[in-house]
């Protein structure tokens, strides 16, 4: 079997080496007799490997010991709520930066639950770049500050975040968490979910500070609660135990690539060959991102019309290559690069890209 270029932006291309080794355990995870997906989650052999994925991701992202890890569902559309039901109180403000259509969606789920603010917005230039750090408005009643530090429509990404003292800083990293390295004692909230750099669709990671555990709201629906999912564990309801087992599997390939630093490295090697083949075609191609503001994980671009956007998107799909469709919202075209894609995906993509100039 040949495998695909694939470029989807979620659920992603997963490491083939990682998915060789769940096909070897699939019917009998560690001398069971049973899949990993029917093993109890109260079971000894599904409990190592929830702590080992935990202490892994610990480990890769040098979390420090005042915070926890939490193994959730529902997406960051679920974080979106939830976030303002335990820390948005009344009195406080929920401050949003916008720089896309996930963090609108972040922001239209926060304002149901308290007051909101918009600290700085890049909406009106199209969401082509970042704000600038020093621009962003914040309030001495904020609550939290919240941004997305990698927008997979627009193919924008933070490459400074901004941290304000005694702001406490919430990121939806669901694109980009592990594409490189980050300090996580920045922020007292981190989410992600899984199906872009972590592993299949189903479980969501939540890394909180525990002093914002601490003084979350406590009169809002029990499983809501994050300090609920911390005092049991991520094991108050039944978790996505095969999505978590896969996670696992992920952080084990990344530690073997080097760890964060290489896949970095990796990473941008990938996105260069790809901005190289726009910024080298003399307009032909056009990045819809500023350059300062430029996404490790989605390369946004147009051709010169939608006649050959579409010629484009045709014959790269019969090349071989997949998910290159821009969004639904935006049109256009889309790679997205995210630590499973291989370098060589994206030398093919460069050589492809070359060669339907040259036949234009």
């Amino acid at each position: 079997m040949e495998r695909a270029y694939n470029f989807n932006a979620g659920p992603s291309a997963l490491p083939l080496e990682v998915l060789k080794r769940a096909q070897e355990e699939l019917v009998n995870f560690k001398e069971t007799g049973m899949s990993v997906m029917e093993l109890s989650h109260r079971s000894k052999e599904y409990e190592e490997v929830h702590e080992r994925a935990q202490s892994m991701l610990k480990e890769l992202l040098q979390i420090p010991n005042d915070y926890e890890i939490l193994f959730l569902q529902g997406g960051a559309s679920l974080q979106f709520a939830q976030i303002p039901m335990n820390f948005l109180k009344e009195g406080k403000i929920g401050n949003y930066v916008l720089t896309g259509s996930w963090s609108e969606k972040a922001l239209k789920e926060a304002k149901l639950i308290g007051e909101t603010f918009i600290g700085a917005s890049t909406k009106e230039q199209g969401y082509c770049s970042i704000p600038n750090v020093e621009d962003i408005a914040i309030n001495k009643d904020d609550a939290y500050l919240h941004i997305t530090s990698n927008n997979t429509i627009y193919g924008t990404q933070w490459h400074k975040y901004p941290v304000f003292e005694n702001t406490s800083l919430i990121a939806d990293m669901s694109s980009d968490i592990l594409c490189r390295p980050i300090q996580v004692n920045d922020f007292s909230l981190i989410y992600a979910g899984a199906q872009k750099n972590l592993g299949p669709s189903g479980v969501t990671i939540v890394i909180v500070k525990k002093e914002l555990l601490e003084n979350s709201k406590q009169d809002i629906p029990t499983i809501l609660r994050y300090s609920t999912h911390s005092d049991a564990n991520s094991l108050y309801n039944t978790p996505p135990t095969f999505a978590i087992y896969m996670l696992s599997k992920v952080l084990e390939w990344v530690i073997e690539q080097g760890g964060i630093t290489a896949v970095e490295t990796r990473n941008v090697e990938k996105a260069k060959l790809i901005y190289d083949a726009i910024d080298e075609s003399n307009g032909f191609y056009r990045g819809h991102a500023e350059k300062d503001s430029r996404s490790l994980m989605n390369i946004t671009f147009n051709l010169q019309s939608d006649e050959l956007n579409k010629k484009f998107l045709a014959e790269a799909k019969a090349a071989g290559f997949v998910g290159l469709n821009g969004h639904r919202s935006v049109g256009g075209c889309r790679a997205s690069t995210y630590n499973s894609v291989p370098v060589e995906a994206c030398e093919a993509l460069r050589q492809f890209m070359i060669t339907f100039k040259k036949n234009q």
